[in-house]
């Protein structure tokens, strides 16, 4: 695969896809209230009124038993316009904090949903799939050949138990989870994901503190030209996808509308109780290319920007895995190391369902991917870091990792990778720094992002654990610093074999978790797989010796 035709035809999709999203991007939180007093009147499309609607609630059973444990609450309507159905959302509680919802047919008034306790306020928990990545890339028919896909070229035959596959396997283990958060079944979905993250967490501190390299083809079937046709139409498959299926959740929005405050020089960040502020700056200038050329119009429900920045991301994170996949290695093999990194990125279910959602969650993979291109000098990677954590805090904690880069620990380089990493973050949170100072600044990011619960985490969900969170949070840190020391001397892939292994750990104690966080992990762990793999050196032909050295035939 030559390079140029091919980093000229993803550039040609991005540009494509930009006019072409234009009006195909949907976002499913912004539901339409009805008010009380038109409890008599049936909205358009609807057969039943509201208060039939609460008649046909309170005559379920299920509904029945759940209100016979609740005070006599005064039932509320709305129209949950993220649902994308004829519905009605009932809901019994006080002092606008709901304790149970039902959700009524608008047409035929069958009760459809029931829903109590942590999944009243958590609508995300409900399993609605445009509300987390779009209806199309949720089905069976499309998520599992797109696990096949991923699979597929790296599968050797001839050796069916070779570590690459159970790697690959371990990384679709998250599917099992999904496949009952898609039920809404939180108590199985959010258990289901530490396994993997257990898994990816003892693989890559494995791979960066005992690294083996390991023989037999990468790609032991299919022809490279094959695969870089595949990955062609993959990169059209995604834009597509994104095109005609796409939601923009939360993160999409709030970065876009950060990015229009900063355009017309707003105050960036405010302590309140929207939160839409809690990332870094640079994330918020990250979206200002795109804030210009398809400008938020205070319509929640039109953010073209956060769709054209997300394909983008994405489509960097593809051409700076091949282009690191050519660092890697010299020749023709680090051409077919760059197109299998490439490939595996696009083929991989969950990069995808990031993509449809069109959260900043590509921005980090894509920083973290280009990190490990600037590993060779330290103000490269000085900055690389410091952009990173200027977006999502998070790729702070692989500051102690990159300083010494491949284990130059002498007092140059660590002032060169230290300082440009302190003036990108100094620089960052100065341009930007509310009238609060800093301490506002810290309350509407880290500060809110700190103190926050959810039911998608371990600990959230059952706050008993507290105790071993502590402990995975305090193993993490640990973790982090001590990457500075050991290994003493390291080679690239060790680096993104131990960048991914504090991202892990890091994840494992988090008080939020949620799928779009592995494209983190994605980039970084399947460099550490494939790079593993070299082909088998070809045997030296036999030289045989000339008649006149060879020692005699005695009779």
């Amino acid at each position: 695969m030559r390079r140029a035709p091919a980093l000229l035809v993803l550039f040609l999709l991005a540009l494509l896809a930009v006019p072409a999203s234009a009006s195909a991007a949907k976002n499913w939180l912004v539901p339409d209230v009805l008010p009380l007093r038109a409890l008599d009147s049936k909205p358009q499309g609807f057969l039943l009124t509201p208060r039939q609607a609460i008649r046909a609630a309170e005559a379920d059973p299920r509904v029945r038993r759940q209100l016979a444990k609740l005070p006599p609450y005064k039932p509320t309507v709305e129209v949950p316009g993220y649902t994308g159905s004829v519905r009605y959302a009932i809901g019994w509680g006080t002092g606008g904090k709901r304790v149970l919802e039902v959700h009524v047919s608008g047409r035929s008034g069958r009760v459809l949903e029931v829903w109590s306790g942590i999944q009243v306020d958590w609508v995300i928990t409900r399993g609605y799939h445009p509300f987390v990545g779009g209806d199309t890339l949720n089905k069976l028919y499309v998520w599992v050949p797109l696990c096949l896909l991923f699979v597929a070229p790296f599968f050797d035959p001839r050796r069916p138990f070779r570590l690459l596959h159970l790697d690959l396997l371990m990384m679709l283990g998250f599917s099992l989870s999904q496949i009952f958060f898609n039920r809404g079944n939180i108590d199985l979905s959010v258990p289901l994901v530490y396994p993997f993250l257990g898994y990816l967490l003892v693989r890559l501190l494995l791979a960066g503190f005992r690294p083996r390299q390991r023989s037999g083809p990468l790609v032991p079937v299919v022809p490279m030209r094959i695969l870089a046709v595949a990955l062609l139409l993959l990169v059209g498959f995604r834009v597509y996808m994104n095109v005609q299926d796409s939601a923009v959740v939360d993160v999409g929005f709030a970065s876009v509308i950060g990015a229009d405050r900063v355009m017309h020089g707003k105050e960036l960040y405010t302590d309140n109780d929207v939160h839409g502020d809690t990332y870094g700056p640079l994330n918020y200038i990250a979206y200002v290319p795109f804030e210009l050329l398809l400008p938020f119009h205070d319509n929640l429900g039109d953010v073209k920007a956060a769709q054209a920045a997300a394909l983008t991301f994405d489509l960097l994170t593809i051409i700076g895995l091949f282009l690191l996949g050519r660092r890697l290695r010299a020749g023709p093999e680090g051409r077919r190391l760059g197109l299998a990194l490439a490939f595996a990125w696009a083929a991989y279910p969950f990069t995808t369902y990031a993509l449809e959602a069109n959260t900043n969650d590509g921005l980090v993979a894509m920083l973290l991917v280009y990190s490990l291109l600037a590993l060779t000098s330290a103000p490269a990677r000085g900055a690389m870091i410091g952009l990173g954590a200027m977006a999502k805090f998070m790729p702070l904690a692989l500051a102690p990792l990159f300083a010494p880069g491949l284990g130059d620990r002498r007092p140059s380089t660590l002032v060169r990778f230290g300082g440009v990493l302190t003036l990108v973050i100094a620089a960052s949170i100065y341009a930007y720094l509310p009238d609060g100072g800093l301490r506002e600044f810290w309350n509407t990011t880290i500060g809110f992002q700190l103190g926050r619960t959810s039911p998608l985490a371990l600990w959230g969900l059952h706050p008993s654990l507290a105790p071993v969170q502590t402990v995975l949070t305090a193993g993490a840190g640990l973790l982090a610093a001590a990457l500075f020391f050991v290994p003493k001397r390291r080679d690239a892939r060790q680096v993104a074999a131990l960048a991914g292994a504090v991202v892990v750990a890091l994840q494992l104690a988090a008080d939020h978790w949620f799928y779009f966080y592995i494209v983190w992990i994605a980039p970084l762990a399947l460099v550490t797989m494939l790079c593993t793999y070299r082909p088998e050196p070809a045997a030296e032909p036999a030289v045989e010796e000339p008649e006149t050295l060879r020692e005699p035939v005695l009779a």
